[in-house]
């Protein structure tokens, strides 16, 4: 291909005369493509920059005009977060402890050897007694426990306070190493400090 097929010629126009032959190269038309996409590129971006000003400067109007609604509904709405917090807070089911309590009874059997009876009153062992320290009163008491009476019971048989029976009862408890009644109770029986 040589320059003269490269050209376009438009014919001679004119009604005064001729005008001279306009010629396009075919090359032109791809820069001048490029350079109207890099216009169209180049304004977009700026009346988009310009777009933007615009509206910060208005919204810069509106917080300076509304400053005092804007912060009125931002405590409005921090209160009401709270308020949407403690009512679920506040409100909120606990978790529920259940406790279930079994009672298990076993039933043990021990043999244990009786002596035989005799028509003679039962005698606490001394040496026991003396061994636990336990007064006179403490033993008592003991026995009064083990014929199963409640501590008012037991203040109004050996005229008493019921306080006093109390402190005595006590006070056997620590020597006897027993945390209940029945406790305290089966230990002076296998003690024989009580028939």
């Amino acid at each position: 291909m040589n320059a003269a097929d490269r050209r376009l010629v438009l014919p001679k126009l004119g009604v005064f005369g001729y005008h001279p032959a306009v010629s396009l190269i075919r090359e032109s038309a791809p820069p001048s493509r490029r350079r109207a996409v890099l216009e169209i590129l180049f304004y977009g971006l700026c009346g988009g920059l310009l777009i933007v000003v615009l509206k910060l400067t208005e919204y810069r109007f509106l917080v300076v005009e509304h400053s005092v609604e804007i912060y009125g509904a931002l405590i409005a709405a921090l209160f009401a977060g709270l308020g949407i917090w403690l009512g679920l807070t506040l409100t909120r089911k606990k978790p529920q402890t259940i406790v279930q309590e079994r009672v298990i009874t076993e039933t043990i059997i021990k043999e244990v050897l009786v002596p035989a009876r005799n028509d003679e009153p039962f005698v606490a062992d001394e040496a026991r007694v003396m061994q636990f320290g336990i007064t006179a009163r403490e033993l008592e008491i003991l026995g009064l426990i083990a014929a199963g009476l409640s501590n008012r019971e037991i203040a109004d048989r050996l005229f008493v306070s019921e306080n006093t029976v109390k402190t005595h009862s006590s006070r056997l408890f620590d020597k006897l190493g027993a945390k209940r009644r029945t406790q305290a109770v089966q230990m002076g029986k296998n003690a024989r400090l009580i028939p």
